[in-house]
């Protein structure tokens, strides 16, 4: 039995995230405060006492979630998994988890990666949609075809579990595939309240900017394998490590695929470490005989 650790992305986040672990453990309050000089405010008061909308700025919420999820994880006794993975931010806390990133350096790359994400949202206007009900092989060909007919912009952008995919891409693009996926038979195709088209061509700039502060990182050997979104498969050769986490932001988040390869590949008990419960009931959705818990 091999057991898995799994880290959550943007949108887990809660007002109150983290306030007990800082009031009552004097590491993690110690983390907390390397935190808030590091990144030069004090996210751990926006994410203790500040509002829904304070805790939704990408420079706040990516920092914050990596913030919970990594310091839950260092409070872990024995806090040795056989494999990690995290849901697109979420990566950034498995490579601390699996030692390939240093505290400080996940934290100074999840801080790059908000700013720079922020920015190419404000090139120019995207958007995504959730799109529930039908198989991802359809999902795809009606993004291939609105793609190739309006010259728009749509692509998969998160495989989150079977029958739950989001896309991503220009607002038209996204308004055009949504109409075609409800005519298809879709349960749902509903726009989503986000800043822009995540994992899509739209973060190219991001993605450039990003892969400046990855290549002046140093990046260890890893003590278990960590399932990348863009491969869905066990990587362990810190190069190749590094090309994915650079690529993951116009890639796929391909969640389902990654959740399949780790279960073929021994795992039956998963742990998500974060704030949440998202990762475990897709993964109950994936695979409802696999044993999840979570530890926030």
């Amino acid at each position: 039995m091999k057991h898995a650790y799994v880290f959550p992305g943007q949108g887990s986040q809660f007002t109150g995230m983290g306030k007990n672990l800082y009031d009552t453990n004097a590491f993690a309050k110690k983390l907390f405060e390397q935190a808030n000089e590091l990144l030069g405010f004090r996210i751990s008061d926006i994410m203790f006492t500040g509002t829904d909308e304070d805790l939704r700025q990408t420079r706040v919420t990516q920092p914050a979630v990596f913030l919970h999820s990594v310091i839950a994880f260092k409070g872990i006794e024995n806090n040795k998994p056989d494999m990690v993975a995290g849901h697109s931010l979420g990566e950034f806390s498995a490579l601390v988890a699996n030692g390939v990133l240093s505290f400080e350096d996940g934290l100074q790359l999840v801080a790059a990666r908000a700013g720079a994400r922020q920015k190419a949202c404000e090139k120019q206007p995207s958007s995504m949609a959730a799109v529930l009900g039908l198989e991802d092989s359809k999902v795809e060909e009606i993004c291939a075809a609105v793609s190739q007919e309006t010259g728009e912009v749509v692509v998969p952008a998160n495989y989150n579990c079977p029958g739950q995919l989001v896309i991503s891409g220009s607002v038209k693009g996204i308004e055009v595939a949504c109409e075609r996926m409800k005519a298809a038979g879709a349960k749902r195709a509903l726009v989503l309240p986000v800043g822009g088209a995540f994992h899509s061509p739209f973060m190219e700039s991001a993605q450039d900017e990003l892969k400046v502060a990855i290549e002046k990182t140093t990046f260890y050997n890893p003590i278990c394998p960590v399932y990348q979104n863009v491969v869905a498969k066990a990587v362990v050769a810190k190069d190749e490590i590094k090309e994915n986490l650079i690529d993951q932001l116009t890639g796929a988040v391909r969640w389902t695929q990654s959740v399949q390869s780790m279960i073929g590949d021994g795992a039956s008990r998963f742990t998500e470490i974060g704030p949440g419960k998202v990762l475990q009931g897709l993964i109950q959705k994936i695979d409802k005989t696999m044993q999840v818990e979570g530890v926030s």
